[in-house]
């Protein structure tokens, strides 16, 4: 099961990085909080203090064609947001 999907790098995140030392990640949804720290901790070599994650239900979309109305929804992910211990970092800009 590959449980980090991929970083979640928005302005609100960035500045709870930079203040909370606070990461998010969208995961799988069956991820469990010890499976997602380990996860971390092995890809990125820093030490987690905290995860909290949220599930995020897919919102309802519809669009006008000319078949008619067309309804559906998004896809719904699971949301991660892990607190590193003081000192460690994760730079998502390092490869780029």
């Amino acid at each position: 099961m590959e449980i980090l999907i991929k970083p979640i790098v928005t302005e609100k995140m960035t500045a709870q990085s930079e203040k909370l030392n606070c990461f998010g990640f969208v995961v799988d949804r069956r991820a469990k909080k010890i499976e997602i720290k380990k996860a971390i901790e092995s890809m990125y070599n820093v030490k987690v203090a905290a995860v909290n994650t949220m599930n995020y239900q897919g919102k309802k979309k519809s669009r006008f064609t000319k078949a008619g109305a067309i309804e559906g929804r998004t896809a719904s992910f699971k949301k991660a947001i892990v607190t590193l211990v003081e000192g460690d970092k994760i730079d998502f800009y390092s490869n780029i």
